[in-house]
């Protein structure tokens, strides 16, 4: 006997279902449906924006045949329905929009494709239609609760940001299935995402930024809401999607978002500490509906307790040090290091190499200024946090990840100015060389 909790591969969009009506005089109409979703063990609902005559024969005779088919084998399943209700609001409506925002935005068909309503139907029977394709077992679901339960404990372990981070990283990758991964933060008070750690990729990435609404990850930001796409064969990419939509950005200072070739699975899974959203967590994989319900369920437990942890680790206070902020350097030997500083982004070039813009920018050319001023080279936290100069948003800032962010950025881009950690909640500027700080808006530099 067929049950609907057997057929998730038919509800990932892959190959379009079809949908049968009849009108009051008895004619046919077929038409594609986009996206079918199963609600429970008896109802599944369908994404309803192009439904004409299809509504209008519902409202006739709410009876309906679909077929199904299953992304994985071709198998298809036959439907006998019964329309219950429509929804323009709520969990399951918010839902279908997220899955159709997703592939729609993807192939340029965000402004036609437009959810009316969810339209919710009884299922009265099923079964399967003849076919040379014959339903496979599912090759989703296989994340292992006692590996689940491990991870968490990895991840509430961790002693601050990086560590858990890294964490997830290993999680997305060992446990979900992921080929790679990437965590972002969310850059307040810019609507739009920063990437800070990845995993898997060919180039580091770190830095890059993902404008909330634009793929499969700025969607899950501006949604907040988990976005799954099965098989990307039939979608454009989201470098691709990210790319046509900054084409009037100097390219001088993008960084270049990392992507997975061969690419065929991805989902974004939005950060949240509480209601708040801190960051994104994206993981892709080369096989089609690599990503099921299981894998979904652990990256949502992956991504709460990241967040958490995030949270958490940006409330501990620095770890005492006795020498912190005594010892002395001498930064005028070794090769000079021209660092310039650009006031209208907050860019940052050394060498003339482009290392990061935004606050991390800030950040960067408030530590070499001090560096120069005070012939030091640690800092804590907290008086970063409290540098008036910075200008870090009041709510929940996020400097421990733009610290991991402008580190990784720097061993990415192999400068001669590095940043170590220094204990909990401290920082150490290493720098082989003699820096010339060149601000074209003078004040970074200062307390």
């Amino acid at each position: 006997m067929i049950r609907l909790s057997d057929l998730d591969a038919c509800f990932e969009g892959v190959i379009p279902s079809i949908i049968a009506t009849s009108g009051a005089d008895g004619a046919p109409n077929i038409s594609y449906l986009s996206h079918v979703v199963r609600v429970d063990d008896d109802h599944i609902a369908l994404s309803n924006q192009f439904f004409g005559k299809t509504a209008e024969n519902l409202r006739r005779n709410p009876c309906a045949t679909l077929l199904l088919v299953d992304g994985r084998s071709g198998a298809q399943i036959r439907v006998e329905a019964i329309f219950v209700r429509s929804e323009a609001a709520g969990p399951l409506f918010d839902l279908v929009a997220a899955q159709l925002a997703a592939s729609s935005a993807q192939v340029g068909m965000e402004s036609m494709m437009r959810l009316k309503a969810v339209d919710v139907f009884r299922v009265l029977s099923l079964g399967a239609s003849p076919t040379l394709a014959t339903a496979g077992p599912e090759v989703a679901g296989n994340v292992e609760l006692p590996r689940l339960a491990q991870a968490v404990e990895t991840l509430g372990a961790a002693p601050d940001v990086g560590p858990a981070c890294e964490a997830a990283l290993d999680a997305a990758t060992g446990l979900i299935g992921a080929d790679a991964a990437m965590v972002l933060m969310r850059d307040h008070p810019r609507e739009a995402l920063v990437a800070v750690l990845s995993r898997g990729y060919d180039q580091g990435g770190a830095g890059a930024d993902v404008p909330f609404g634009e793929g499969v990850i700025g969607l899950a930001a501006s949604m907040n809401h988990v976005i799954r796409v099965g098989d990307l064969g039939r979608v454009r990419r989201l470098n691709a999607a990210i790319e046509a939509s900054s084409g009037q950005e100097d390219r001088s200072r993008r960084i270049q978002l990392p992507g997975l070739a061969g690419a065929l699975s991805q989902m974004a899974v939005p950060l949240r500490a509480g209601d708040s959203l801190v960051g994104v967590l994206f993981v892709e994989a080369r096989r089609r509906l690599a990503f099921g319900p299981q894998e979904e369920a652990a990256a949502v437990i992956l991504a709460r307790m990241l967040a958490t942890s995030m949270g958490i680790a940006e409330g501990r206070p620095a770890a005492p040090a006795a020498e912190a902020g005594q010892t002395k350097v001498r930064p005028n030997g070794g090769r000079p290091i021209r660092v310039r500083c650009y006031g209208y982004d907050d860019s940052v070039f050394i060498d003339d190499a482009y290392i990061i813009k935004g606050v991390a920018g800030r950040i960067l050319a408030f530590l070499i200024g001090r560096y120069l001023a005070e012939n030091r080279d640690e800092f804590t936290n907290r008086e970063i946090r409290l540098a008036p100069v910075l200008r870090l948003p009041g709510y929940r800032d996020n400097l421990e990840t733009r610290l991991i962010l402008l580190r990784r950025r720097l061993e990415e881009k192999a400068a001669p100015i590095r940043l170590t950690p220094a204990g909990r909640g401290r920082v150490r500027l290493v720098i082989d060389g003699r820096p010339e700080l060149i601000e074209d808006q003078p004040g970074l530099g200062q307390s």
